[in-house]
């Protein structure tokens, strides 16, 4: 096991997407720990306060080659990272050990035409919003007394694809902006992989989010974390899963919220009949009785997405991924 160290800066950082064709930032074998740095407000950062932006944040964002910048998303992603021995087929395992917001302020934006309600809301509105970071929680609005507790996970955790150019702002089988909200400092997330090496990228930190993300952001915040990485020949899969402290996680991702739960649903019964030796019937039954499924997100067009929650505490036997 090796420890590394990535720093966000304009050589290790990408803009906007995934890409087969970016050149990796580091390189490592499975079992290795990287301690990561993210940056997030790419196109808000003219208009933050002084205590948003670090030298290397404004570097980034007044640097950035043309040759780091793919398919037009807004988020900065550090990586990518290559897996030695990583190879079509197999999967990646990322547990997510440590995940802790960089700087105390965070920001939340209305943009024209996305969110739930672009009709309603059709302004543009960008706001700040002060992180409490001794004791965990952001007031909103400020000197309001609704506290909101922080619980930081990284947006978009994802592999690169051999489509060459696939833009950041929606999730697929490949992970990307999964905007899940469970996926905090104690959970995995496995993500099958595409190409040679795997090409992870990791970026779009939030601090807090409510199931939705229904105004298109969260509380957006520049984030650290360390994650392990271990390469499982062992396990097949075609879309992402996760296990957090209490729940087993699968997700679906679609152009409308039913298939999207059709597909978590489906998922979730697969997973239930490999692992529990169930049928079919039987996990379809356990899922309406005891199966949790939420709105992921519904603001990341075209893909919205929603994921199911099995508690572990109901089963008999331990699932081991």
């Amino acid at each position: 096991m090796v420890h590394h160290i990535l720093k966000a800066t304009r050589e290790t950082v990408h803009l906007g997407g995934f890409s087969d064709l970016l050149k990796p930032v580091l390189k490592i074998d499975s079992g290795d720990i990287v301690h990561v740095e993210t940056y997030t407000g790419y196109y808000v950062y003219d208009k933050a306060p002084p205590e948003f932006l670090t030298p290397e944040f404004l570097d980034i964002c007044q640097n950035l080659g043309s040759e780091r910048q793919v398919a037009g998303g807004p988020h900065l992603l550090t990586g990518p990272i290559y897996v030695r021995d990583a190879e079509p087929g197999d999967v990646l395992e990322i547990e997510l050990q440590a995940i802790a917001p960089s700087l105390p302020v965070g920001f939340n934006a209305i943009r024209t035409g996305w969110g739930a309600l672009p009709q309603e809301f059709t302004q543009p509105a960008l706001r700040f919003i002060p992180l409490d970071l001794a004791n965990n929680i952001a007031e909103f609005p400020a000197h309001s007394g609704i506290k909101i507790p922080l619980r930081p996970f990284f947006g978009i955790l994802g592999v690169a694809t051999p489509e060459h150019s696939r833009t950041s702002i929606p999730p697929g089988s490949y992970g990307g902006n999964i905007d899940n909200r469970e996926l905090q400092a104690g959970s995995r997330i496995f993500l099958p992989v595409f190409v040679t090496g795997g090409l992870f990228s990791i970026g779009d930190g939030h601090s807090a989010q409510g199931d939705g993300e229904v105004n298109v952001t969260a509380i957006e915040t520049s984030m650290n974390g360390r994650i392990k990485f271990t390469l499982r020949k062992d396990l097949q899969l075609t879309t992402p899963i996760a296990e957090t402290p209490t729940d087993i996680i699968t997700m679906g991702f679609a152009p409308t919220l039913d298939i999207a739960l059709e597909l978590a649903l489906k998922n979730m019964i697969a997973l239930l009949q490999r692992f529990t030796n169930l049928s079919a019937e039987d996990a379809y039954v356990l899922c309406s009785l005891a199966v949790n499924f939420h709105i992921t997100q519904v603001v990341n067009s075209p893909q919205k997405g929603v994921h199911g929650m099995l508690p572990k505490s109901i089963l008999a036997e331990k699932i081991c991924l």
